[in-house]
């Protein structure tokens, strides 16, 4: 599991660069400053949480049997899903409804941490 999880921290960090790239110098004349920002937050959190993935697949080398992790590596893939997908589809598409996916997606991150948070509180004492 740790290299998959890492395979798909990778990935996304490629997939966040391209992106990035794509909204500073394709989107910038067809995107509002307002979409190109939505546009940019979904970035930003993917890479964030692509490297987030990487660590969880670096911390499952040490304990690769820690349910608290595994958990955690499958929510943060799951909020890049959520949280940056849906940011991606709001700026191409201008489709309102798809602002209801995004907190998911945040839920999804915010459980991830906590899982990471918890497991380094109850693995790594002194």
């Amino acid at each position: 599991m740790p290299k998959r999880f890492l395979s798909f921290g990778a990935a996304n960090a490629g997939l966040a660069v391209g992106c990035g790239a794509f909204g500073a110098h394709g989107l910038k004349a067809v995107l509002s400053t307002d979409m190109l920002a939505v546009w940019q937050t979904g970035v930003t959190y993917q890479m964030w949480h692509a490297l987030g993935l990487i660590l969880v697949s670096l911390l499952l080398q040490s304990a690769p049997n820690a349910k608290l992790l595994h958990w955690a590596g499958w929510l943060m893939l799951a909020g890049m899903v959520l949280f940056s997908g849906s940011l991606y589809g709001l700026a191409l598409t201008q489709l309102k409804a798809l602002g209801i996916i995004t907190p998911l997606g945040g839920i999804c991150f915010l459980a991830a941490w906590s899982l990471v948070t918890l497991f380094s509180l109850t693995k790594h004492q002194p």
